[in-house]
């Protein structure tokens, strides 16, 4: 074995291997910046070249690399007996290659993309092993000088060390079987080996009483051993057995004694129940929901298969239930997603009181929830399930200081009627589930083949949007944005996007828009907006409307993109237009999203002179701290406020209250949904500078706001 020496935390040597130079480095940067001495390999060849030449004490490998994997340079440590605790880093995620990745020898796992911190624990800790083990190394070099020393070695060994004689019975045994199992030595030497073993452990009685003493020997063999029940130590008395690896030999007399006789065994088990346990939370994550702890949708279709099997063996019916909870990103984006996972378990809890124990109840999607009855009559069966669910979701449900009333829409489809596989039910109950939802939401519907025709309108809209874009169905209109200190001058517009389909007509933005967001088509759309204003804007400065602003509002989803501000950067100067006449529209619930990354990407456009609005300011997460700390200059006040201006004087107090704090932080404000001249005359008079909304023009093509341009220069001449 390669030599080591004792590590201290300012001296530790650390192999970096990873084919992937910008990830190399980056690691290494991160390593050194916390004291660490590290060098570098590309693949696992050169890693192979280093561990054989020098010393170190923790590689961090890679996986997956073209000249030699991470298992091969695993592999050729073991051959090697090279002394250097392994940490995989690996963007392969999969609970095979986990646990495949562990018993090869391992230290620990991270997976990539890794927290800075979860990386470093795990060297941390890999160090802590390798000082601990080296410290218990010395130890037992020391202690072999004398048998009493080996003997308190033997008996310090963190595994459990014994002797049978020829008949199996104990000779020996170490004082580790008392704090792992419970039994003392002295009650076991003189039984037979089978008084740890588990009744039935049949296979596992030849390998503990091993007789071979070649390669052909017992050698890291999983098996269970059985804990004393009822015994004082505290540590043994919840578990009634242990899971150890076993290696053990078979010793025989020498050829000086005469014949060669078989005397005994000798045998090392040791505690794996940590690694076991470690393994079963892997396959717990990957088959479980961790919010709620119910199956997830890979479990819930393994479920399902296996019932179909069984059904299709006893002639039975089955029926799946979808599950999709209303409003749920109403919560999230309102009282934030700590509140929807609350409400997320509290409706799992309901639901599984409505079902049987032979049901399964899933979390087979964010909002949806997968119920499988294994056994019906009919849909009947199924029909009154989802009632009991309505029932009981009519009780309240308690979120802090939050009293909530939750609804869900279900989808009914029964096998064999309705399909007789697991994709074509849980298509058939999603189509019920939408139908559901269409006639009234917290209700359920029954899946039948009339029902195709609806969802299809679904996949249609999905696949227009695609099409539409190429083929000129869409188009952009423009609502006027005024002054209210000058005379309704318009100052501004939002661009608002309007779809024209060959078979549908015209789809309002609250069908298409979702669609859009849902199928990642919103960043193809939104570059298609932003394209369009921009040449909007063109043809305005051309006709000398230099100061009107571009309003675009933009989903979370576009906001997330990387290139999210320079794409808008580059639509601006591929178009000579400055970032002054350009305004940015984002919700509230976009800044919470990811307020760093959010705050970082908007700088970018401030420091280009684009305007940042917060849209529907007063509907999500107010806040006056990241009002005064993100680069935002306009409030635009929801029209939801602005509605009920004149009926109560609450309304029209959180108005002025908005338009006071604005003032305060020095931002501007801009009022939607502006319908009436009791609304104009309120707003002006608390100090809103700029008005939006039908008493001044409904949204327009680009013609028709050249025109009011054109028309507000004769007035002004």
């Amino acid at each position: 074995m390669v030599a080591s020496n004792t590590i201290k935390s300012d001296s530790a040597r650390i192999l970096v291997v990873d084919d992937n130079e910008r990830m190399r480095k980056s690691l290494a940067a991160l390593l050194e910046a916390h004291g660490y001495e590290v060098e570098l390999a590309d693949g696992g060849v050169q890693a192979q070249e280093w561990l054989e030449r020098q010393h170190f004490d923790v590689a961090m490998l890679d996986l997956m690399m073209p000249d030699l994997d991470g298992f091969g340079v695993m592999r050729r440590l073991r051959e090697r007996d090279i002394d250097t605790s392994v940490i995989v880093v690996s963007g392969d995620s999969s609970v095979d290659v986990a646990i495949e990745v562990l018993r090869a020898g391992a230290y620990d796992f991270v997976r990539k993309p890794y927290a800075p911190e979860v990386l470093l624990h795990a060297v941390e800790n890999a160090l802590e092993q390798r000082r601990l083990g080296q410290e218990r190394e010395q130890m037992q070099r020391r202690m072999e000088r004398s048998e009493q020393l080996h003997r308190y070695m033997v008996n310090k060994s963190p595994d459990i060390i014994y002797l049978l004689d020829s008949e199996g019975r104990f000779k020996f045994i170490n004082d580790r079987v008392e704090s792992l199992l419970g039994f003392s030595p002295r009650e076991l030497i003189g039984k037979h080996h089978t008084a740890l073993l588990p009744e039935g452990e049949v296979p596992a009685k030849d390998r503990f009483d091993e007789r071979r003493g070649d390669s052909r020997r017992s050698k890291s063999v999983e098996m269970t051993l059985r804990c004393k029940q009822g015994g004082a130590n505290p540590v043994v008395v919840e578990n009634s057995a242990i899971q150890v690896e076993l290696n053990a030999w078979g010793m025989y007399s020498s050829p000086e004694d005469g014949d060669r006789r078989f005397v005994g065994t000798y045998g090392i088990a040791r505690d794996i129940s940590g690694r076991k346990q470690a393994e079963e939370t892997i396959r717990f994550q990957a088959y479980h929901d961790l919010l709620t702890q119910l199956p997830n949708r890979t479990q819930f279709k393994e479920y399902l298969e296996a019932a179909l099997r069984r059904i299709q063996d006893q002639d039975d019916r089955l029926a799946v239930i979808y599950v999709d909870v209303d409003r749920l990103k109403i919560v999230n984006d309102q009282l934030g997603h700590l509140y929807g996972d609350e409400m997320l378990c509290t409706l799992a809890t309901r639901l599984k009181a409505c079902l049987r124990e032979s049901d399964t109840l899933a979390r087979i999607g964010g909002d949806e929830f997968g119920v499988l009855l294994p056994k019906v009559s009919g849909v009947e069966d199924a029909k009154r399930v989802a009632e009991k669910i309505i029932e009981i979701l009519k009780e309240p449900v308690r979120l802090g200081e939050h009293e909530l009333f939750a609804s869900v829409s279900m989808g009914i489809a029964i096998c064999p009627e309705h399909g007789l596989t697991v994709d074509a039910l849980l298509t058939h109950a999603d189509i019920a589930m939408y139908h559901g939802r269409d006639l009234a939401r917290g209700s359920y519907g029954i899946y039948s083949t009339d029902m195709d025709g609806e969802f299809s309108r679904h996949l249609a809209i999905e696949r227009g949007i695609r099409t539409g874009l190429d083929s000129g169905q869409f188009s952009l209109c423009f609502q006027p944005q005024v002054s209210s200190e000058h005379g309704n001058r318009l100052i501004g517009v939002e661009a608002l996007v309007r779809w024209n389909h060959p078979e549908f007509g015209n789809v309002p933005p609250s069908e298409f828009v979702p669609v859009a967001e849902e199928s990642g088509l919103i960043i193809m759309l939104g570059d298609w907006v932003l394209e369009q204003a921009c040449l909007a804007m063109v043809e305005w400065r051309e006709l000398g409307f230099n100061q009107v602003r571009m309003a675009i509002n933009f989903s979370s989803i576009q906001v997330a993109q990387s290139d999210f501000a320079e794409k808008i950067l580059i639509a601006l100067n591929r178009h000579n237009l400055p970032g002054e006449m350009f305004e940015v529209e984002i919700t509230e619930n976009v800044l919470m999203s990811d307020m760093d990354s959010v705050s970082e990407k908007l700088g970018v456009l401030v420091k280009e002179g684009v305007t940042v609005a917060i849209d529907d300011f007063g509907t999500g997460y107010s806040s006056l701290s990241y009002l005064h700390s993100l680069p935002i200059q306009r409030i635009k006040i929801d029209r939801a406020f602005v509605r009920v201006i004149g009926e109560t004087e609450t309304e029209s107090s959180i108005i002025n209250a908005i338009v006071s704090m604005a003032s305060g932080l020095g931002m501007e404000v801009i009022a939607e949904g502006v319908e009436t001249d009791i609304q104009r005359s309120y707003l002006a008079q608390v100090g809103c500078e700029e008005l939006q909304g039908f008493l001044f023009s409904k949204p327009v093509p680009s013609a028709e706001v050249t025109e009011i341009l054109l028309n507000s220069v004769k007035k002004r001449a």
